[in-house]
């Protein structure tokens, strides 16, 4: 028998069932074994258990130098950025009742992507604590742009979907004529902006990636999850909603905020890695059912170890290179969105 716990507040309430607990427990070692694993290959091994002491502050200089000055910032940022899009993705699925959705399908991470492409080409001598503020105002305008286009009486979830498709491309066409015309744009800089349009984690630090990401999610996903029990109403279709005392609209645009801004901040740091908010929302599914109470942490954890694996890949397959994570969540990701395709056709 699946038991369920239900955790309330006093105007918020999710339940979760025993196996989603179980499933959560199960990823979270998984999560704590890789990123383990991860701190230690590379140019330099190191040896998991001393990887574990560096952590508790026993370990080698030389090892404690690279673990906490190279390795663990870039760890941490996988961690923070998979989290984000996965849930994000999550979300969106949720509320335009669509499982072929995420942020990169429908413009989102592209609105994101123009905003961070213009800091980088127009502001670089600012500090990059205030790029995620202008990826998120991206992010917002490419959100907010697409919500007017799809509103006629209401937005529907497939005019959202179809709108969104359409941004994306303009969007993706508009920040790659941007790099390539802007004749001023020093090439290191421009360089720099191709490797964000492909999603790379490469060269984080604490303070300027870590510390500037981490307080973004840290508020956005227990809100998240708060709402989870709205997005489980919106799935049962608008009329049934609204007859059982939900605000649609309202939610629906709240919610559509929530994953914005997790977007447009994993963006920021990440640059455009494309697919995680796809591919982890449909794991989770599998893993514990379509309620959302499970489904968000579940992608949560799912979207970081599908981005810790897909960046030590990319870092150690091919030394001395330093290859793009979102080279290989776009490998990943591409044969799943076409085998997703042919499910939808023998299902339709």
């Amino acid at each position: 028998m699946n038991r369920w716990y239900t955790f309330r507040s006093r105007n918020h309430s999710f339940q979760i069932s025993r196996r989603t607990l179980l499933v959560i427990s199960l990823l979270t070692v998984v999560n704590v074994i890789v990123a383990i694993l991860c701190v230690g290959l590379g140019s330099q091994f190191i040896r998991p258990d001393n990887v574990i002491r560096a952590i508790f502050g026993f370990g080698d200089p030389v090892h404690s130098m690279i673990i906490f000055s190279l390795r663990m910032p870039r760890i941490l940022i996988a961690i923070l950025v998979g989290a984000a899009l996965a849930v994000s993705g999550a979300i969106l699925q949720g509320i335009v009742r669509n499982p072929l959705t995420s942020p990169d399908m429908i413009g989102i991470t592209g609105g994101a992507s123009l905003g961070t492409v213009m800091f980088i080409i127009f502001f670089s001598g600012v500090s990059v604590r205030f790029m995620p503020l202008s990826s998120i105002a991206g992010a917002f305008g490419a959100a907010l742009l697409i919500y007017l286009l799809a509103y006629r009486r209401g937005v529907s979830p497939l005019r959202l979907v179809l709108v969104g498709i359409g941004m994306a491309t303009a969007l993706t066409a508009v920040t790659y004529m941007l790099i390539l015309t802007a004749s001023f744009t020093p090439t290191a800089v421009a360089v720099k902006a191709f490797t964000f349009m492909t999603g790379s984690i490469y060269g984080v630090s604490w303070e300027r990636d870590v510390l500037t990401l981490l307080p973004w999610i840290l508020v956005l996903l227990p809100v998240a999850l708060f709402y989870a029990r709205h997005l489980n109403v919106q799935e049962l279709g608008d009329d049934i909603a609204e007859s059982v005392g939900s605000s649609v609209m309202r939610k629906r645009t709240f919610l559509l905020i929530v994953s914005v801004a997790l977007a447009g901040a994993a963006v920021s740091i990440g640059g455009a890695i494309n697919f995680i908010g796809l591919m982890a929302p449909h794991i989770a599914r599998k893993l514990v059912g379509p309620a959302f109470g499970g489904v968000i942490p579940v992608s949560a954890l799912i979207g970081s170890l599908i981005l810790l694996l897909s960046d030590l890949v990319a870092r150690t397959a091919f030394l001395p290179l330093d290859i793009p994570a979102g080279v290989f969540t776009a490998a990943i990701g591409a044969p799943f969105f076409i085998y997703l395709l042919y499910q939808s056709r023998k299902t339709a």
